[in-house]
């Protein structure tokens, strides 16, 4: 059986799903994203896009990327829409599909792999179920890279238990239920956030001050007898150069992430401070150009002072 995959958001993890589903053999594929067509204004993006659009279809809206799946779907496929946009856009986007589901997409599967807070996810779920949509929660509990579709991905709901098996038949190896009470999985995502991000932003506050006085070294070696780690250094560029990257779609998944704080009880002071810092990294991104962490922090020095 071939399934029906249509990819909402290109970015790096729609575009490295995609590689990995081509790869797999075991679905057609379609992709749509606000900024199509292609943009030349992405070089995070690493996928060869010449390789890739000539196998995949491209929708130029959603409507049509959603028509497009369902003309090629037959009734022995499966058709699953795999939402991978950014924090900000999870909601509006799961309204706009849910308002095209029912003339184009009649009982298609939804994984909304989104870094949103549970109650965002429990409102992208009630109107694709209301249009007839299978909604199912995911949350990415690692890097997208290296591992791809082996990713280890939380799958909440009530739908999870049953979407299982197509998931691990298109290559998701890496996912498992978590829970049918939807917003669990994505609790366990954006409190995870909170760390993961939260050292990010803490790392990229810390050296860049610490690079403007001259005490990096120091920083690094306390760290190291802290938390002993193989490479100190390695890790922070590379903490750092994630918060260079994708600051704008981090900043925006912190915000999230200070929603779910705030609905637990308690005052988002940390999450909201990671916002701002992944927010004054976003538009630095050139700092990346540099090999090293000193050229990275000397380069952020730069760029603030101008």
């Amino acid at each position: 059986m071939t399934s029906q995959v249509l990819l909402l958001g290109f970015g790096e993890v729609g575009q490295r799903l995609g590689v990995d589903l081509l790869a797999q053999g075991r679905a057609r594929l379609g992709a749509w994203d606000r900024l199509f067509p292609w943009p030349g204004t992405s070089p995070s993006l690493a996928l060869e896009r010449a390789a890739f659009q000539d196998r995949v279809a491209p929708g130029h809206n959603l409507a049509g990327a959603l028509n497009a799946i369902h003309v090629m779907a037959n009734e022995s496929a499966d058709v699953l829409v795999v939402s991978a946009v950014t924090a900000a856009e999870c909601l509006p986007v799961a309204e706009e599909a849910a308002l095209l589901f029912a003339r184009h997409a009649p009982g298609a599967w939804y994984l909304d792999l989104n870094s949103a807070a549970p109650e965002t996810k429990a409102a992208a779920a009630r109107a694709l179920s209301a249009a007839g949509g299978r909604y199912v929660e995911g949350a990415v509990m690692s890097p997208i890279a290296p591992r791809g579709l082996a990713s280890p991905i939380l799958l909440g709901g009530p739908e999870a238990a049953a979407f299982l098996p197509i998931a691990h038949a298109l290559g998701f190896t890496g996912a498992s239920v978590f829970s049918p009470v939807l917003g669990q999985a994505s609790a366990a995502k954006m409190c995870r956030s909170v760390m993961v991000k939260g050292i990010e932003a803490l790392l990229t506050e810390s050296l860049v001050a610490a690079r403007h006085y001259g005490v990096e070294d120091a920083v690094l070696a306390s760290l190291q007898d802290l938390f002993p780690l193989d490479d100190w250094e390695r890790l922070a560029r590379y903490m750092v150069a994630r918060s260079l990257e994708h600051g704008k779609r981090r900043a925006e998944e912190m915000r999230e992430v200070a929603v779910t704080v705030r609905d637990a009880g308690l005052q988002p002071w940390m999450s909201l401070a990671c916002a701002e810092r992944q927010d004054w990294a976003a538009p630095r991104r050139q700092a990346l150009e540099h090999p090293g962490l000193p050229a990275v922090l000397d380069a952020l020095l730069a760029a603030n002072e101008s």
